[in-house]
């Protein structure tokens, strides 16, 4: 099982040395907010500030792709992931896919 302190940004992870190399690694959502959750989030554009609705929405579809990236490691036989990052972009209107990947490594504590 993959510690959440495990999977880092870096290329290294201090106090550990990557002993093999396992491969990338990758977790992939599709969202969409509903027709509520859009006029919702529109009445929060009217007043402006944050729109409370799609950070919610962004911050669960970034979770569910790290978990899914996670659970591809954890299957490779890793025990941590380097090199970490999240990209999207917007498959349809109103559509977006958020990629969560990095490097599935087998560290040991030094």
């Amino acid at each position: 099982m993959i510690e959440h302190a495990l999977v880092t940004t870096a290329f290294n992870l201090e106090g550990y040395k990557v002993t093999r190399q396992l491969g990338l690694v990758r977790g992939i959502t599709v969202r969409s907010r509903s027709i509520i959750g859009n006029i919702g989030a529109g009445i929060q554009i009217l007043f402006g500030g944050n729109i409370s609705l799609y950070q919610e929405l962004c911050e669960r579809a970034r979770q569910e792709a790290y978990d899914i990236m996670v659970l591809h490691a954890n299957q490779m036989g890793a025990n941590a992931i380097i090199g970490m990052r999240y990209d999207a972009n917007e498959v349809a209107a109103g559509v977006t896919e958020v990629l969560a990947y990095g490097t599935a490594v087998v560290a040991e504590r030094m």
